[in-house]
């Protein structure tokens, strides 16, 4: 094997020769990865925009005219925020009602318990239609946020509490849970006329409008 003479290998390259070698080496993909791309130069254009646009210099008369003007601006922004949404309302609800209603699970709503009421009246179910009408009472005030009906709640607790966001009606309510409790827990007969009576205190308070708006725990 022959050695190569030192002079076959130019240790000074001409300038082609430099010229050739330097594009060969930055032809190198490490050398791209390390170029901005065009995002970064996109970036670094809006930023020296932006501090060259907040970083002149401003004469002391000019600032101070410029600052009044943003705060009569920010002033102007609020008042016609205000007329036209308003102010904020509270987010505040009304607490879910209880699934209980005195001592049974019943997950209805007021309206659905209504219809099933008078669906066995017209069966002539009066002990059922009257127990269905009243709960359809204590969930209707459950559900409007006015009276609230715990677990282990009577209805002459419930009966109370709603006489107290609703003053007129209170001989009416303390009747209705007397015709509950007669037919529930004491096992008397139904009639037509008790489930009138809890009907019509039922109708009337889902009309009337109440003295205390806010939940009342029976």
């Amino acid at each position: 094997m022959g050695v190569i003479p030192l002079a076959a290998t130019p240790l000074i390259p001409d300038g082609d020769d430099a010229r050739r070698w330097a594009e060969q080496e930055l032809s190198d993909p490490a050398y791209r990865i390390t170029e901005p791309t065009f995002f970064d130069q996109a970036a670094r254009a809006v930023w020296d925009f932006v501090r060259g646009l907040f970083g002149a210099e401003v004469s002391q008369d000019w600032g101070t005219l410029l600052a009044i003007v943003g705060a009569i601006a920010v002033v102007v922004l609020i008042v016609v925020a205000f007329l036209i949404w308003g102010r904020p309302r509270s987010t505040r609800r009304a607490p879910a009602p209880h699934a209980a209603l005195f001592g049974d699970a019943d997950e209805r709503t007021a309206e659905e318990l209504r219809r099933a009421a008078a669906s066995h009246a017209d069966r002539g179910e009066w002990a059922d239609a009257v127990v269905l009408r009243f709960r359809a009472l204590a969930r209707g005030l459950a559900e409007r946020g006015i009276v609230d009906t715990p677990p282990g709640a009577t209805v002459h607790a419930f009966a109370r509490a709603a006489a107290g966001a609703f003053p007129p009606h209170t001989d009416d309510l303390e009747s209705a849970a007397q015709a509950f409790d007669d037919v529930r827990y004491l096992r008397r007969p139904g009639t037509a006329a008790l489930y009138a009576r809890v009907a019509s205190v039922d109708d009337a308070i889902a009309a009337d409008r109440p003295l205390v708006t806010e939940g009342v725990p029976a």
